[in-house]
């Protein structure tokens, strides 16, 4: 009988709840365990893959450790296209097994890794020169994002205009941007962006506001106390 610890990760918050990519990630591990493996734990990280600052592969590995388990992942490129990274994994003296190919060695791994970085800088290549040769054919690059940029600043104005007349007393009663935040999301009203409100997320709607007003679209001015207030750090 065999013990894991398994790991996954994926690149963003949204593919995480969404289950893309993670799902497939749990069917592979789920078609590598046999009847007698024992599965200790899994962890997920939510992390680029250029990113090599894990905190659940660490909770992972603590976890290994006094389980006497290996780390289970379901493929190579999820955990890292790094091989420096891939390398000093190894050296934790924990063993690594990857469910797409579970009977690859650690030397074999090491080139696996390998020609996955090498694969990486190809096409990072070929994307920078496919660049290089549209910007010479006079083609306007970063459009498209600027048009989302213009919708999304839209967005903003709009819910700024729509949620002044509940976050104007607020303002005026010098409530601070956390307790702005509270306010809003006690009556259940939802960020630009569809979530919770936050300190940062109060501050940036305060500001547009004080903006708007400038311009005359209000008649109050933002107190300067509360415009300049700065945000704790566990205001996340």
């Amino acid at each position: 009988m065999a013990r894991y610890v398994a790991y996954f990760r994926v690149s963003t918050a949204r593919q995480g709840k969404s289950g893309l990519g993670l799902a497939a990630q749990k069917s592979l591990v789920e078609r590598f365990l046999s009847a007698g493996d024992e599965l200790v734990a899994e962890f997920v990280e939510v992390q680029s893959g250029r990113n090599d600052q894990r905190v659940e592969l660490w909770r992972a590995f603590a976890v290994a450790k006094r389980q006497n388990a290996k780390i289970l992942i379901a493929k190579l490129d999820r955990f890292s296209r790094r091989v420096s990274f891939i390398a000093g994994i190894m050296e934790q003296g924990i063993g690594l097994v990857v469910a797409e190919m579970p009977h690859a060695t650690d030397f074999q791994l090491h080139i696996f890794a390998a020609l996955a970085q090498e694969e990486r800088r190809l096409i990072s290549d070929r994307t920078r020169n496919a660049l290089a040769e549209a910007k010479k054919r006079g083609v306007v690059l970063g459009k498209n994002g600027a048009v989302l940029a213009a919708r999304n600043r839209d967005a903003a104005d709009a819910r700024a205009r729509e949620l002044r007349p509940i976050v104007q007393p607020l303002i005026e009663a010098g409530n601070s941007y956390n307790e702005i935040a509270r306010r809003l999301n006690e009556l259940e009203i939802k960020s630009v962006g569809g979530g919770k409100f936050y300190a940062e997320q109060a501050k940036n709607l305060v500001t547009r506001i004080g903006s708007m007003m400038g311009n005359g679209s209000a008649s109050k001015p933002v107190p300067p106390e509360l415009a300049q207030q700065k945000l704790p750090q566990d205001s996340r």
